[in-house]
């Protein structure tokens, strides 16, 4: 399955952006290493860290939208695993249906802009529009800063002498 950038998904009901000052490999591999996103990441959790994605299986994740919150857990489903380009997931219960994209877009030399996107359909969306609105939304915002502190240290450290 081939991934052509955002306009493949739908208007998506929530969105974050942000430039990183490293190549997209390096992104990439914070982002798909879920046994290291607790060094980093406060929104997604693991539940089993030592399974690697791959497209078409079945994951175990939580999240917290706000840090103070309890985990929400669901399984979505990977749809897309483009290494370097795009990780897209989808997670359905009755009446609701959630699809995660994250697309690393190479902006210069050594940039990337890291985009976080989700768009939210079904019957009991509206719901939970509101509360979606505001507080996964920070969560995704919360993630784009940490991933990107996250690998521009990585990388600081990288060129540091031993």
């Amino acid at each position: 399955m081939s991934y052509s950038p955002s306009n493949s998904l739908p208007m998506p009901s929530l969105y974050t952006a942000i430039e990183i000052n490293a190549p997209k490999s390096a992104i990439w591999q914070a982002l798909i290493r879920k046994e290291d996103w607790l060094k980093w990441n406060t929104f997604l959790y693991d539940r089993n860290p030592a399974l690697p994605f791959r497209q078409g299986q079945i994951v175990q994740l939580s999240l917290r939208r706000m840090r103070e919150e309890t985990e929400t857990e669901f399984e979505p489903r990977i749809l897309l695993l483009q290494p370097n380009v795009c990780l897209r997931w989808i997670y359905t219960a009755p009446g609701f249906r959630s699809e995660h994209c994250f697309e690393l877009q190479e902006i210069g030399r050594n940039r990337t802009q890291y985009i976080h996107q989700e768009t939210v359909t079904g019957a009991v969306t509206a719901l939970f529009a509101p509360f979606l609105k505001r507080d996964e939304q920070q969560g995704m915002r919360r993630m784009a800063r940490e991933i990107k502190q996250y690998v521009e240290n990585q990388r600081e450290y990288q060129r540091s002498p031993g």
